[in-house]
């Protein structure tokens, strides 16, 4: 019996990227898996949507009006996909470029634990070797979610492991856990809807997962410029005006509520973040970077995950 995954990404005038994205899916070993992909062409100027049908007559295009951001694209999709009765909902970054047996392997470690999420790898696509954005982990005096900078795929589990969010990259979804737990927040997280929505699953006793063999090559997010550097004017538009900035307290607010391990402990972290902001030493900063890790093998020695089935 084949198992059933619906593929969903959003799009906005990333034409080039979007078919590299659509050839890894084609060229990766997907024995005994049946695809179905799902486009969501949120109002792009640049041909994507035309060059699709060309190229991939098969790939359902969804039209957008051009201001769903992330999430509420990603949501179109996935209630499109849902549509379709699969038993696995695959959502990633329309930059995504598989490993020819990542999805086979999500799908594989998704099988094999029971009420699992499982995110990939993800490799910095210019440096081929080196892992970002996956495993976050909270640290309160950090002012919230730790990210990782000097992580490669020998400093990593070779295992499984359990984390406590997901990025929202690339994440395997079963379709019942997006039954249990509804669609993501695009009201609060236009644009990071993944900071909320993984988090919530964990709350809801779905164990999240990285399967450090599902390798997946992405664009890396620019750095964003030093707040310290910015005008006062410049600072207080991305303190404030800006709802999708590095630097936005609405967005630092929200996501950091939704992955504290109490009230308390998020406000306190807020606060921290805004103090780490001023004086220049916050996680979005160049500051962070410098910092020294121990590996995610290490960090994570304990949560390598056990088999269950």
């Amino acid at each position: 019996m084949h198992t059933k995954l619906a593929i969903v990404t959003p799009v906005h005038n990333r034409r080039a990227e979007t078919l590299q994205f659509l050839r890894s899916i084609f060229r990766s070993d997907l024995n005994g898996i049946d695809v179905r992909i799902f486009i969501v062409d949120d109002g792009s100027t640049d041909g994507t949507a035309d060059a699709v049908r060309e190229n991939f007559p098969d790939v359902n295009i969804i039209a957008g009006s051009g201001d769903l951001w992330f999430t509420e694209g990603t949501n179109r999709g996935i209630t499109a996909a849902l549509s379709d009765d699969p038993d696995f909902v695959l959502t990633c970054n329309n930059d995504s470029i598989f490993d020819q047996n990542a999805i086979a392997r999500l799908v594989d470690c998704c099988q094999r634990h029971e009420r699992s999420v499982v995110g990939a790898l993800l490799l910095d696509w210019s440096s081929p070797h080196r892992v970002f954005q996956v495993a976050p982990k909270w640290d309160l005096w950090r002012g919230g979610n730790r990210h990782w900078f000097h992580q490669t795929v020998w400093t990593v589990p070779d295992r499984p492991w359990y984390v406590e969010m997901i990025v929202g990259n690339c994440v395997l979804f079963p379709a019942t856990a997006i039954r249990e737990a509804g669609l993501m927040d695009s009201k609060r997280f236009p644009q990071y809807g993944d900071a909320e929505y993984t988090p919530r699953l964990r709350k809801l006793g779905w164990k999240l997962l990285v399967e450090p063999r599902a390798r997946v090559f992405c664009k890396p997010n620019d750095p964003p410029s030093g707040f310290r550097y910015l005008p006062l004017t410049e600072k207080f538009r991305c303190l404030f005006s800006d709802p999708f900035g590095p630097y936005s307290f609405r967005r630092r607010f929200s996501a950091t509520m939704a992955v504290a391990p109490n009230k308390a402990e998020g406000l306190l972290a807020v606060a921290i973040f805004g103090i780490r902001v001023i004086l220049g030493i916050s996680q979005e900063s160049s500051w962070a970077a410098g910092q020294p890790e121990q590996p995610l093998s290490e960090i994570y020695a304990s949560s390598v995950a056990q088999e269950d089935r």
